[in-house]
């Protein structure tokens, strides 16, 4: 499978609430995984509004040299983005996996207060096995 180097999920508003890292190159700290989803947020947003194609939902897709950005923006505005290899495949169905395990694990806990970080050992397990399978099971969803 492609190799995933981060994961974010930034709420509304543009707080990290959560942040893993699968042991890129280039670890970051804290303050540095606060800044770019803050970054990206804010040109996540811009977009939106300079768009020329109306109904435009934002970035979904940033190639670089080193490595691509995909996002997925859920309906309340909640972001999910990867930053993997450059070209590796699936990573749209990896996120909408994403998003169900976000629903099923996070929000539905009881004890889940909404816009704060994540900090729930089931979404953590069942996270890492689904960027851990094969191509083949992801596609089977």
């Amino acid at each position: 499978m492609a190799a995933i180097y981060s994961l974010f999920i930034i709420n509304k508003s543009g707080g990290l609430i959560y942040y893993k890292d699968y042991g890129s190159a280039g670890r970051m700290d804290t303050n540095d995984s606060l800044r770019l989803a803050s970054l990206w947020h804010s040109m996540h947003a811009i977009s939106q509004q300079l768009s020329p194609t109306t109904g435009c939902n934002g970035i979904d897709l940033l190639r670089a040299d080193t490595f691509d950005l995909h996002c997925f923006q859920s309906l309340t505005g909640t972001k999910f983005f990867v930053i993997c290899e450059p070209s590796a495949p699936y990573m749209e169905l990896l996120l909408k996996v994403i998003y169900e395990l976000y629903t099923d694990y996070v929000l539905k806990n009881p004890f889940y207060e909404m816009e704060m970080p994540i900090r729930c050992e089931l979404f953590d397990l069942n996270l890492s096995q689904a960027v851990q399978k094969d191509r083949v099971a992801l596609l089977a969803r």
